[in-house]
């Protein structure tokens, strides 16, 4: 799990420093990630009744590590996010004619898909926060790609403000459930869940993050903004 999300970091890196002399082709570069992430899932030969776990000290001073756990859930959304990642590469790679920055569009593409994967794979709440973040940062770039056009800025930036006020919630839940669970580790919560006023709080705030995250109602009205990005953007991200 780890060496998928470093190996799809490297992959974005190449696709901003070859898009240039490829052109439109990079998408066939970026698709090696998420193609990565099926044969990784299709060669480990994990049932879906059977648990991975990987961890890397962070900051040990903290207590805290980088904590990756692949359960049948968490296999069931890596493969979504590759497959349905192929597909857009794909697609990507006979919707752009040759233009300038694909290279860095394909880059943010793919790092986009690897926060993803990150982010259904992370065992740990502080490290689920960064690869959130990561999603919405990528989110920002994809929409504004088209930087020239003010729709383009606009959406961006609305989709930025939404999707960062509820990273705020969701930050402020995770301290709150670490507080009262003694640990930020997600599957120690769930063999022994938190209770108390303090981790109903949290849970609640976590709720609000993902309303924001996933333009649920009261929160879709960056929707219409964020399809001005190109249509592979909108494909991948919705």
């Amino acid at each position: 799990m780890i060496a998928l999300i470093t190996f799809g970091s490297a992959v974005a890196v190449l696709c901003a420093a070859v898009g240039r002399r490829l052109g439109r082709r990079v998408f066939l570069v970026g698709m090696m990630a998420p193609a990565a992430a099926i044969v990784w899932l299709v060669s480990s030969g994990t049932s879906p009744g059977d648990v991975i776990t990987q961890s890397i000290p962070w900051v040990p001073e903290l207590g805290l590590s980088l904590d990756f756990r692949l359960d049948g859930l968490g296999m069931l959304m890596s493969v979504l996010i590759g497959a349905i990642g192929v597909l857009v590469f794909v697609y990507a790679w006979r919707y752009f004619g040759d233009r300038d920055g694909l290279g860095r569009f394909a880059a943010y593409l793919v790092f986009f898909e690897t926060a993803m994967l990150g982010l259904v794979l992370a065992d740990n709440l502080l490290l689920l926060f960064v690869f959130w973040e990561l999603t919405s940062i990528m989110s920002y770039l994809l929409i504004g790609f088209d930087d020239e056009r003010v729709a383009a800025r606009t959406g961006a930036l609305q989709a930025l403000l939404v999707t960062g006020l509820g990273g705020l919630a969701l930050l402020a839940g995770i301290v709150l459930l670490g507080q009262a669970g003694g640990t930020f580790s997600m599957s120690a919560m769930l063999a022994e869940p938190p209770g108390g006023t303090a981790a109903m709080v949290g849970l609640g705030l976590l709720l609000l993050g993902a309303f924001t995250k996933s333009a649920q109602f009261p929160f879709h009205f960056g929707l219409p903004g964020a399809m001005c990005a190109p249509t592979p953007v909108s494909a991948y991200l919705h």
